[in-house]
């Protein structure tokens, strides 16, 4: 019992359209869910180009000075003591414990050795100054 004819068959086909819609799709949105893994909580600051200017990933503090002299720590201001306390208990606790300071680029420059002078005269043996990437010529 024949329920099809032979001549009125057609071949299989393999849609390819939908599967290029899907994929650029997927493209799209691990493009953006990787916008957000990386959490860098600072203050919006004008800070100094520099060529040679490194990324550090393993930073345990991030202290931004902004150009009126008020002290960061994140996204969250903080007292220049409470700051000073709170690295000298986890310099204590953690010895791989390093500090990152921005400081905005019309700042004194004195204000900026003064901060790095109180965190070294804490205990905090590795500090890094920030610097914006000017990109490399």
């Amino acid at each position: 019992m024949r329920l099809r004819d032979r001549r009125h068959m057609e071949k299989p086909e393999i849609i390819i359209i939908p599967m290029i819609d899907i994929m650029f799709f997927l493209l799209v949105f691990f493009m953006l869910s990787t916008l957000y893994m990386v959490n860098l909580k600072t203050v919006d600051i004008n800070m100094p180009q520099a060529v040679h200017a490194e990324t550090q990933l393993k930073v345990t503090y991030v202290i931004t000075m902004k150009n009126d002299g008020s002290l960061w720590l994140e996204d969250k201001p903080i007292a220049e003591q409470e700051l000073l306390q709170k690295a000298a208990r986890q310099q204590a606790s953690n010895p791989r414990f390093s500090v990152v300071v921005r400081a905005d680029q019309k700042l004194d420059y004195g204000m900026v050795v003064g901060l790095l002078d109180k965190i070294k005269g804490a205990g905090v043996s590795k500090v890094g100054l920030a610097a914006a990437s000017a990109g490399r010529q």
